[in-house]
C-alpha cells in the first residue's frame, strides 16, 4: 500500500561526480557537451543516410534506427541536466521533474536492452538460417516488433515511478549521482525502503539479465561458427583429401 506523502522535500541536489574539485568542474562540462555534440552528430548522420540512401532500408538498419533514437533520447535525458550543473551551476532539480527523468531513465535503458537483443536475434538469425532469414524478418516484422519494444518497456519504469512518488521524503534532498534514478532517489525516503527495492532488482534482473543472455549466447555461437569455418578452411589448404576425399581420387 502506498503510503502517504509527507513529504518536506520541494527539490533534489544533484552531485555529480563526488569528489571533484571546482577548479576542473569547468574541463568536466567542456568533455560532457564534446560527448553530448559528438553523440547527436553521429546519431544525426545515421538518420541522414537511412533517409536517403535506399540501399540501408534493411531490417538490421531499421534496428540501428531504434538504437540510434534511444541513444539521442537517453544522452538528452541524462547529459543535459549534468552539464548545465557544471556549467551554470544549476545543480538543483525539481521534485516531479527527477521523477520525470528517474522515468525516462529506466524506460530508455529497458528500450536499449530490448533494442540490443533484437540485434543479436538478427544477426543470429542471419548466420545460421541464412535462407529463412529473408522471411523471417522483414522490415514490417522489425517495425512492429520494434514498435512492441518501445510498448513494452513503458510498464515497468512507470510502476517504480508510481511506487516510489508517494513516499515522503523528509530527509536529505542530496542524490549522489548524476540523474536521477530509483536507487538514487528512494535511498532518500523515510520509510522502509524493502518493499520498493525488491521489485525493482526484479525488473532489472528481467529487463537486463535476460536480454544479456541471449546476446551473449548468439555472439558466442556466431564466434564459433566463423572459427569452425576459419579452420576448415585451414585444413583444406593443407589437405583437400581430409575434406574432401573424392578431390584426391579425381586427381590420381
Amino acid at each position: 500500500m502506498a503510503e502517504e506523502n509527507q513529504s518536506t522535500v520541494i527539490e533534489f541536489i544533484l552531485t555529480g561526480f563526488p569528489g571533484l574539485h571546482s577548479k576542473y568542474q569547468g574541463i568536466a562540462s567542456a568533455v560532457l557537451f564534446l560527448v553530448y555534440s559528438l553523440n547527436m552528430i553521429g546519431n544525426a548522420t545515421i538518420f541522414f543516410l537511412f533517409a536517403t540512401d535506399r540501399s540501408l532500408h534493411k531490417p538490421m538498419y531499421h534496428i540501428i534506427l531504434n538504437l540510434s533514437a534511444c541513444d539521442i533520447l537517453f544522452s538528452t535525458t541524462t547529459l543535459s541536466k549534468i552539464i548545465s550543473k557544471y556549467w551554470f551551476q544549476s545543480g538543483t532539480i525539481s521534485f516531479t521533474a527527477c521523477f520525470v527523468q528517474m522515468y525516462f531513465v529506466h524506460y530508455l535503458g529497458s528500450v536499449n536492452s530490448y533494442i540490443l537483443f533484437l540485434m543479436a536475434l538478427d544477426r543470429y538469425l542471419a548466420i545460421f538460417h541464412p535462407l529463412r532469414y529473408p522471411l523471417v524478418l522483414k522490415n514490417s516484422t522489425i517495425c512492429i516488433i520494434s514498435i512492441t519494444a518501445w510498448v513494452i518497456a513503458n510498464a515497468a519504469p512507470l510502476m517504480l515511478v508510481i511506487r516510489a512518488y508517494p513516499l515522503p521524503y523528509c530527509a536529505s534532498n542530496i542524490i549522489n549521482h548524476c540523474y536521477c534514478d530509483h536507487i538514487g532517489i528512494t535511498v532518500l525516503a523515510c520509510t522502509d525502503r524493502a518493499p520498493y527495492g525488491f521489485p525493482a532488482f526484479v525488473f532489472a534482473m528481467v529487463v537486463l539479465l535476460g536480454p544479456l543472455a541471449f546476446i551473449f549466447f548468439s555472439y558466442c555461437s556466431i564466434i564459433i561458427a566463423v572459427l569452425k569455418i576459419a579452420m576448415a578452411i585451414m585444413l583444406y589448404s593443407h589437405c583437400p583429401c581430409m575434406i574432401n576425399p573424392l578431390i584426391c581420387c579425381l586427381r590420381a
